[in-house]
């Protein structure tokens, strides 16, 4: 699906999910919303290392960028005559006997600098479609400052006799999907705002060259989209929802070109089409556990009861695509263990199917929609993987072959291979038992990677499954030792279609708990540690990242949110705002139901901001986003940061403001020591209580301020506290413990066998002393937070 935005849309999109425009990061110019209130300013020495510090990563990533620059550009057209690219200028075109391209469509001529004011320089080429015969051509251009693109239609000339190798005919303003349903008829959607729900036919042969509408779908929570199947003979048009789709039919060898309906829309039926000789082969959700399966039907009567089933994948294996490639349906397949495979399935013998692993690196798959002059016979493919860049490969379902492209000459041979780097695929357990899985990425030469920094990616929303292709920032921070780990939790589509249905709605919190059980067993298999971890998130997937920052800050020292979606109340509340009757399927509809209201206002981010420590945060948001407020975005930063203000002050008092910004900043800037406990010594712990409470609320502990806290060698060490629990990490657990005012204190192991973790009793002081006596020699990490 994501193809769909690339340049040419010239990769299948994954058609498992029903599309629609969702809460994803656009591409739009950011704005950093920081705190309103001043923040504290570091020391001249401190400024100056931090400055050297960003000034030597921007240097190593230009190089990094540098280094993937001469990638193959995957996204080629190739036609009969001629082969199309995207350049900087605008669109080429080569002749096949020609080294040299010529700019075929420039961009400065179709979006003039200065107008809806933007300049040329921000307009860039979406999609492109060549006609059949390669007579004309079809392209979007996107603005930075628009969410709508326009399309321009071109007349091509022959370079041998005419000067301007092509003509504009038209400009179609607000196009999102468009297709060429022969060299003449131009098939197109339009978006107003952020919802696609009518197809226009432009035909260029009449005399008049108006564009006419042939479908409308007036639900107000259906995206419609255009869509030609592989052969190039069947055009579709799908009308889709989160939860169910209807799909209409266009058979492009037929002079009336008028839609047939393939089955009606019923509720939970969600289904995809593609053509196989004078039949249908039929991708939906009628599989056991409404999971997906292969079917086929008579394109004479396609509806539901002439469905026959041609494969359905065993409970362990989940359909990530399909392609209908000659007489063969291949399927890509996650597989039990974790990785990608492609399943084959002879059409005219669905028994003899077979299936084929992919390289054991591999985290994205996108097959290649051939162009007038590939192959049929053949699957295109392109997979890459966040410590791999994009590699092409070919594969042959009647040969079984599966043949990877020769590298370029000049290429460097380390940078196809990606060998110097280790994936692992791992399962953590959630709190109700559900093992989560997580993909792990680490440099063969990490060494120790519990001092390793961790960055952790996280999505979980619309059963979109993690974004995992190759970027050079991935590569950049693998190279200088990360450990980078992308946490599949339950709401995405990475195990079908139950896995996203156990996060919808009043299911959403079972995200929040798969990344509070990624984080804690990470930590505890000896992964990085909570002041090295990092998360990063984007759009929807801000809102397991902001719940758990709520719940439990403690666990991660940073987090980078794009264009956050953190006001889930406020937005399911507004019916007027954009998307919001779209994505009630999604988040509930709590203006109807009060179990939804509840259940959002449980988890929200904007609404569960306690005073509490919180992690570094850099927020970035989208001056003209539509899909998640910028004002949202706002009214989050200035909460969070009053609430660390209010926090630091019921510490320290409202008079010392400018020791809470001293204290605020040695909190993001831990310093980290190494000591030794020596055999019979002793160390003495005190707990003291913020306000009184009721027992039943969380209780919130801080450090004594007259009391040492845990003192080893003169330095201190705090136990950071949240929610009933005091937690400190040792290298070695604790052998004796010993406890005064109150007794029977109860020692657990919350992060492995290197954490202790004192959990209080139902009763308590307001000061508690703790006395420990080591029995033997352990080492120490000390955190020094703050001094009290």
């Amino acid at each position: 699906m994501s193809a769909l935005f690339s340049r040419f849309g010239s990769f299948a999109r994954l058609r498992l999910r029903p599309f629609g425009l969702c809460r994803t990061t656009p591409p739009a110019a950011y704005l950093y919303t920081g705190p309103s209130k001043p923040i504290p300013r570091c020391s001249n020495p401190d400024l100056k290392k931090y400055k050297n510090l960003q000034k030597n990563f921007k240097r190593r990533l230009r190089a990094s960028y540098s280094k993937f620059a001469d990638l193959q550009d995957e996204s080629l057209i190739c036609g009969r005559d001629y082969v199309y690219s995207v350049g900087c200028e605008g669109i080429y075109r080569r002749d096949w006997r020609q080294k040299e391209a010529e700019l075929l469509l420039d961009l400065e001529q179709c979006c003039p600098g200065g107008e809806d004011g933007g300049e040329r320089g921000e307009w860039a080429v979406q999609r492109v479609r060549v006609s059949p015969s390669e007579r004309h051509l079809a392209a979007t251009m996107k603005s930075s400052h628009r969410e709508q693109a326009r399309c321009v239609v071109v007349k091509q000339a022959d370079a041998a006799t005419q000067k301007d190798l092509s003509k504009i005919l038209f400009t179609l303003h607000n196009v999102f999907s468009f297709e060429w349903a022969n060299d003449e008829v131009l098939f197109y959607t339009t978006q107003e705002g952020l919802r696609c729900s009518r197809v226009f036919r432009l035909d260029l042969n009449s005399p008049a060259a108006i564009p006419r509408p042939v479908f409308e779908d007036t639900q107000p929570d259906v995206f419609v989209e255009v869509a030609l199947s592989r052969d190039g003979r069947i055009l579709t048009i799908n009308s889709s929802s989160k939860t169910d789709s209807e799909v209409w039919l266009i058979n492009v060898t037929t002079p009336t070109l008028e839609p047939i309906l393939v089955q009606r829309r019923l509720p939970g039926l969600m289904y995809h089409v593609e053509h196989w000789r004078d039949g249908l082969v039929i991708l939906a959700n009628t599989g056991p556990g409404q999971e997906y399966q292969v079917l086929k039907a008579p394109l004479s009567g396609p509806s539901l009861g002439s469905w026959v089933p041609v494969y359905t994948p065993c409970p362990e294996v989940t359909l990530k695509d399909m392609e209908v490639v000659g007489e063969h349906c291949v399927l890509t397949t996650r597989e039990a263990s974790g990785g990608l495979a492609l399943t084959v399935v002879p059409l005219a013998s669905p028994l003899g199917g077979f299936s084929l692993p992919l390289p054991l690196w591999a985290c994205s798959c996108e097959s290649r929609i051939p162009g007038p002059a590939d192959p049929r016979h053949a699957l295109q493919l392109l997979l890459s993987s966040p410590a791999h860049p994009q590699e092409h490969f070919s594969f042959q379902p009647m040969d079984r072959l599966l043949l990877s492209r020769p590298e370029r000459e000049g290429t460097p041979p380390e940078r196809g291979r990606g060998g110097e780097h280790v994936t692992k695929r791992l399962e953590v357990q959630s709190q109700d038992g559900t093992r989560v899985p997580v993909t792990l990425f680490h440099s063969v030469a990490a060494g120790c990677l519990q001092r390793a920094p961790l960055l952790l990616h996280v999505y979980g929303a619309y059963g979109r499954d993690l974004n995992m292709h190759f970027s050079p920032e991935s590569r950049l921070l693998l190279d200088l030792g990360w450990v980078l780990a992308y946490c599949h939790i339950r709401g995405g589509g990475e195990l079908g279609l139950s896995w996203h249905r156990q996060a919808r709605m009043k299911g959403k919190r079972a995200g929040v708990e798969d990344l509070r059980a990624c984080l804690l067993q990470l930590h505890a298999r000896g992964i990085s540690s909570p002041s090295r971890s990092a998360i990063n998130a984007s759009s929807a997937g801000a809102v397991p990242v902001g719940a758990l920052c709520n719940t439990d800050p403690h666990l991660v020292r940073a987090v980078t949110l794009q264009a956050p979606f953190v006001d889930v109340l406020g937005t399911m509340m507004d019916g007027s705002r954009p998307l919001t009757v779209e994505e009630r399927e999604e988040w509930g509809d709590p203006t109807a139901d009060p179990q939804h209201r509840l259940a959002i206002a449980s988890y929200c981010p904007l609404h569960n901001i306690t005073p509490q420590c919180y992690p570094s945060m850099l927020l970035t948001a989208y001056s003209e986003d539509g899909r998640v407020s910028l004002d949202g975005v706002v009214q989050y930063a200035e909460r969070v940061q009053q609430a660390v203000h209010t926090h630091f002050t019921a510490l320290h008092g409202a008079g010392k403001f400018a020791k809470i910004n001293t204290l605020a900043h040695q909190y993001l800037h831990p310093s980290r020591h190494k000591h030794v406990c020596r055999t019979g010594q002793s160390v003495r712990l005190a707990v003291h209580k913020v306000s009184k409470q009721s027992l039943a609320e969380p209780f919130k502990c801080v450090i004594a301020s007259k009391a040492p806290f845990l003192k080893v060698n003169n330095v201190l060490f705090i136990l950071l506290s949240f929610d009933n629990v005091i937690s400190g990490l040792l290298n070695r657990p604790i052998i004796d413990q010993s406890s005064h005012k109150p007794d029977n204190y109860k020692c657990l192991c919350l992060r492995g066998p290197h954490a202790q973790t004192l959990v209080l009793p139902g009763a308590y002081p307001s000061t508690i002393w703790c006395n420990f006596t080591v029995s033997q020699e352990f080492n120490v990490n000390v955190e020094v937070i703050s001094q009290v």
